[in-house]
């Protein structure tokens, strides 16, 4: 799979131009029979990663509502080591986050060396939907994105490979998810009313992230642009760019501590 097109340069098509239900040219029978090994490659990953002990890796999954964040953490996750992966949600700020500066609740979030990080949502909540709902102007915004841009600069210096994703879905598709959350009463706890006001904001809220977008993907932490419809591409799409940031790092187990293990007997 040529993935390549996937990630956002300055020059970029914008999202509206995105096909969100497009398979990639994969094929769907091909997917699910290769899954389980691509899941044991991320693990095998992850299980290098920790043993190391050196690097991280954070995964920042951002979309419109019902895009399938939660959706992708669970299933492309599902086996993995729990103690090696740690999610944050971030939701509107508290009391206390607010006494901060807007990167203050992020950077403590971050994964620690041997980590795998998730964000649900991220920092680019304080860059594209504080623009969308008029909390802040042209001038913070395109400041922020700066400011974005060197903290991921940091990260990635200290030893963080940043994965960031954007989950596209289709204006159609949204609307059939967020009937059946409201259709299923298992699944009527994630409905919330602000997400009709954010719908109709469709389109504001497009060109803020391909403003932001473009304005913080670089090459050290490339925005992809992955279609969301259909969400078998998703998962094997973001499962893919896990692995391959992994390999990237090509993390290794640390030699024997002390010790020559050809030797050494336990008595």
């Amino acid at each position: 799979m040529d993935i390549r097109a996937l990630v956002v340069k300055p020059d970029a098509p914008a999202l509206a131009a995105r096909a969100p239900a497009t398979d990639l040219g994969l094929f769907r029978s091909a997917v699910e029979n290769g899954a389980e090994h691509q899941r044991n490659q991320l693990r095998d990953l992850q299980a290098r990663l920790a043993a190391e002990n050196e690097r991280s890796l954070l995964l920042v999954l951002q979309g419109m509502d019902a895009s399938g964040k939660d959706g992708t953490i669970r299933r492309v996750f599902s086996g993995m080591n729990p103690l090696g992966c740690r999610v944050t949600s971030f939701k509107v700020p508290s009391e206390d986050e607010r006494e901060h500066d807007y990167l203050w609740r992020v950077h403590r979030a971050c994964p620690g060396r041997g980590e795998i990080g998730i964000f649900n949502r991220s920092h680019y909540e304080d860059a594209v939907t504080t623009r969308v709902l008029g909390i802040i102007d042209d001038a913070t915004q395109r400041r922020r994105c700066k400011e974005i841009k060197q903290f991921e600069a940091l990260l990635v210096a200290e030893g963080t490979t940043i994965v960031k994703v954007f989950l596209h879905i289709s204006k159609r598709e949204q609307r059939a998810r967020l009937q059946a959350r409201i259709d299923d009463p298992t699944k009527r706890w994630k409905f919330n009313l602000a997400d009709l006001d954010t719908r109709k904001r469709w389109n504001d809220c497009h060109d803020s992230y391909d403003l932001v977008l473009r304005a913080t993907s670089t090459a050290a932490a490339p925005w992809w642009i992955v279609p969301s419809d259909h969400k078998w591409v998703r998962d094997h799409v973001v499962t893919e760019l896990l692995v391959r940031a992994l390999r990237s790092i090509d993390p290794q187990y640390p030699a024997a501590d002390g010790f020559d293990p050809s030797t050494f007997r336990v008595e």
